[in-house]
């Protein structure tokens, strides 16, 4: 039993409850998406980007569903099934509908400088380096499968929302670090953004095949629903690092210091705008 504290009522008020929150997020982004394209009608705002984002709220709010909610505090499979929604599907679709530019285009000059601060301070290049990124959405799930704590946050309603949003924000923290369109000053470049991405593909596979196995698993839940969590989360990774993988290549671009000089045919000399 996941979550003996929430019952089968509890959870449906609780999933109806939770689909005004992702609603009320769209509704404040094509808001924004109206500003924006109200102040500069020529650079106007990607559909793609709108439907990317709307399309991450989607999966947030299926995963918040009132079905959805009572099988995850019914079966721990259940459970697995949000995880991957919230904390690795949604936020690939979230990120690409790159947020923090759509802010910046729409907030007041003020406004703006203030949020690009806090961008280009040094704890936000700490929050969004990589290594942070991994060991918040990643690193994390060791902690919470193989300690006490995911029966200790699970057995209050109020922990089932804790763990929603730490899923939620760490996972939408990675994969703005790993391929969102959104300025990250501490973003390192395709190759080492690649390696990352590969760490968190073997940290997954080996917790998965360390759940199936039973080993020092601390989920009070029977062996068959540990096991088909396992495989959810095993499987279903990996279709979601892929997506990511593929949203890293869709939204690079070759950086000037990357491309090779251009010379001139005639003299040999660097073109000009090259770097020598």
């Amino acid at each position: 039993m996941t979550g003996p504290a929430m019952t089968d009522h509890g959870a449906h008020v609780a999933g109806a409850a939770g689909l005004l929150p992702p609603l009320l997020v769209l509704l404040g982004y094509l808001h924004l998406v109206r500003r924006a394209r109200r102040r500069n009608p020529v650079a106007g705002w990607s559909g793609w980007r709108t439907a990317g984002f709307a399309a991450g709220v989607a999966l947030v709010a299926v995963a918040l569903s009132p079905p959805v909610m009572s099988f995850a505090h019914t079966d721990f499979r259940g459970h697995m099934v949000q995880h991957m929604l919230i904390g690795m599907y949604a936020p690939i679709a979230l990120v690409l509908g790159a947020p923090v530019t759509l802010l910046l285009r729409t907030l007041p000059v003020a406004g703006a400088r203030r949020l690009s601060g806090v961008v280009h301070s040094r704890p936000g290049r700490l929050l969004t380096h990589p290594a942070t990124a991994l060991l918040l959405s990643t690193g994390s799930l060791a902690v919470l499968y193989f300690t006490p704590l995911y029966d200790a946050v699970t057995a209050r309603p109020a922990g089932h929302w804790l763990l929603h949003a730490h899923f939620l924000l760490s996972g939408c923290l990675f994969a703005h670090v790993i391929a969102g369109p959104d300025p990250a000053p501490a973003r390192p470049g395709v190759r080492v953004r690649l390696v990352y991405l590969g760490c968190a593909i073997a940290v997954h596979a080996v917790v998965a095949q360390l759940m199936y196995g039973g080993f020092r698993v601390h989920v009070h839940a029977p062996v068959p629903e540990v096991r088909g969590g396992a495989e959810i989360m095993y499987y279903g990774g990996d279709i979601a690092e892929l997506l990511l993988a593929v949203a890293l290549v869709s939204t690079w671009r070759p950086d000037r210091r990357e491309r090779r000089p251009r010379r001139s045919c005639r003299t040999g000399l660097v073109a000009p705008g090259s770097r020598g």
